[in-house]
């Protein structure tokens, strides 16, 4: 069953069984705030098991583009568009947020983003990436990392 997240009273709503699930609620809160006063959009998540084809799309990203593949499992996804951008997001219940920014226009920008909540490790598969800190009232301190997508997905 789909949800809209709310970033007024933030919940753990899907994200009980993350270890840092209180960040990590924040997290997809600070994301939903930002969606919605830039593009008036309501950020909409499923669980895992209703979204595989949007984990595939991005799972398969990270491994042509990094070899990179995610040891944690996936709790929640989301994918839409706004303007001419593909957005999809998937929240790991080890507190990662991965979002793939996919232009429509082919010399638009498309990249993947990394978001480690507050509280947990680096993930030995996202060692090689330098993570900047950011502030948010809603997540605590978030550190983020991105690369830029090369191929067509």
């Amino acid at each position: 069953m789909s949800y809209v997240v709310d970033f007024t009273n933030v919940s753990t709503t899907g994200l009980e069984s993350s270890p840092v699930a209180p960040a990590l609620a924040g997290l997809r809160a600070n994301e939903a705030r930002y969606f919605k006063n830039k593009y008036d959009h309501d950020f909409t998540v499923e669980p895992a098991g209703e979204a595989r084809e949007t984990i595939d799309w991005v799972h398969r990203i990270l491994r042509e583009e990094r070899a990179i593949v995610i040891s944690s499992r996936p709790l929640e996804a989301t994918v839409f568009q706004v303007e001419n951008i593909k957005w999809a997001y998937v929240f790991y219940e080890s507190g990662l947020s991965i979002n793939v920014l996919y232009s429509i226009d082919d010399a638009g920008k498309r990249a993947v983003g990394f978001k480690l909540s507050d509280g947990m490790e680096v993930p030995a598969e996202l060692a090689a990436f330098k993570f900047a800190r950011q502030k948010s009232r809603l997540a605590g301190t978030i550190r983020g990392s991105f690369f830029v997508i090369k191929g067509e997905y």
